[in-house]
C-alpha cells in the first residue's frame, strides 16, 4: 500500500505511555482477575464484559475514570503511527466527499492509540478487545500491538489488511452519524439473544461493506494499492470471521452466537463495497442473504 507522501490527520491521540486510566466500580479499582474473567465470559458466552465487572463488584454501574490520560502527538519515527495517521486521514477524505455528495456534513472521529488499559465513554478499553469504536465519544481506539496479532495469530500479514481495520471503525462511526447504530442498539433492546446476535452481525457486515467502500474511494482518488492488497484486506476479513474464532477457541461453530458474522460473510460485503464504491450497496438489514 503506497502511503508516502499521504497527508496525516490531526484527529490522532497518543496516550501510550501516559500511565493513568482504568475502571473504578463501587470506589476501588478492578483487579486483573476480574478483567480477564469478565473477558473470558464476552467471549464465549456473548456476555457485555461490563455487565460481568459491574456483577462482579455487587452489581455497582461501572464508571470510567473522570480524567483520561494525557494525549499526545506521536513520536516523528514512529513509522506505524503515522501509517494510522496516514489512513485515517484518507477515511476523512473519502466520507466527507461520500456525505457531501448527499447534502450531509461529516464529523471527524478522533483515533485514540493507547497500551494495555484506557478508559474511554463507553467503559474501560482494553487491548485484548482488539481495535474498536466508542459511540460516546466518537473514537476509535486501538493497541498498535494488535497488528502483531493481526500478522502472527490471525496470518493476515500487509498494511492494507491493517488499514482494512481501521476503515471498518470508522464505519462503525458512519454508522452512528446515520442513526443506523441507535436503531439496532433500540431493536436489539425488544427481542432475544438469538436475534440479537443476528442484528450484530448485520451492523458488523456493513461496517466491513462500509471499509470497502472506503477502500475503492481512496484507490480511485490517490491511486495507493499495489497488487495483492485487495487479498490483503480479504484474509483478514476472514481471518477474523466467527466461525474460524469459535473453531480455534472451542473446536466448534455456534451459528447463532454469532456477533460478526463469517469469514465468508465478512469477505461478501467487503469485496461488495470495494467492488461499487457506493455506500447504498451496504444495506445489510434489507439484504435477504447475507
Amino acid at each position: 500500500m503506497r502511503m508516502d507522501g499521504q497527508r496525516e490527520s490531526d484527529n490522532l491521540e497518543d496516550r501510550r505511555g501516559a500511565g493513568g486510566g482504568g475502571l473504578r466500580l463501587g470506589g476501588g479499582r478492578l483487579s486483573l482477575g476480574a478483567i480477564v474473567i469478565a473477558l473470558v465470559a464476552s467471549y464465549f458466552l456473548g456476555v457485555n464484559p461490563l455487565t460481568v465487572l459491574s456483577m462482579l463488584d455487587g452489581g455497582g454501574l461501572p464508571a470510567v475514570e473522570q480524567h483520561a490520560p494525557k494525549a499526545h502527538r506521536p513520536p516523528a519515527d514512529d513509522e506505524t503511527a503515522r501509517f494510522v495517521s496516514q489512513v485515517l486521514a484518507s477515511t476523512e477524505d473519502t466520507w466527507h466527499q461520500v456525505f457531501q455528495a448527499s447534502g450531509k456534513q461529516y464529523r471527524e472521529p478522533k483515533l485514540v492509540l493507547f497500551s494495555g488499559v484506557t478508559p474511554t465513554a463507553c467503559g474501560t478499553g482494553q487491548s485484548a478487545m482488539g481495535p474498536f469504536y466508542c459511540p460516546g465519544d466518537q473514537k476509535v481506539y486501538i493497541d498498535l500491538q494488535f497488528f502483531d496479532e493481526l500478522k502472527t495469530r490471525f496470518k493476515a500479514p500487509g498494511e492494507f489488511a491493517q488499514a482494512y481495520v481501521i476503515a471498518h471503525e470508522v464505519g462503525h462511526h458512519v454508522q452512528n452519524l446515520l442513526g443506523i447504530s441507535e436503531q439496532v442498539q433500540r431493536a436489539r433492546q425488544q427481542v432475544g439473544e438469538a436475534e440479537g446476535n443476528a442484528l450484530s452481525v448485520r451492523l458488523e457486515l456493513q461496517a466491513d461493506c462500509l471499509a470497502g467502500v472506503w477502500g475503492k474511494r481512496t484507490d480511485t482518488m490517490k491511486n495507493v494499492l499495489e497488487p495483492g492488497d485487495l487479498e490483503a484486506a480479504l484474509n483478514a476479513a476472514s481471518a477474523i470471521g466467527d466461525d474460524r474464532l469459535q473453531q480455534q477457541a472451542r473446536g466448534r461453530i455456534v451459528p447463532e452466537s454469532f456477533t460478526h458474522g463469517s469469514s465468508a460473510q465478512r469477505m461478501h460485503w467487503f469485496k461488495r463495497g470495494f467492488e461499487s464504491g457506493d455506500m447504498n450497496q451496504c444495506n445489510t438489514f434489507k439484504a435477504a442473504q447475507l
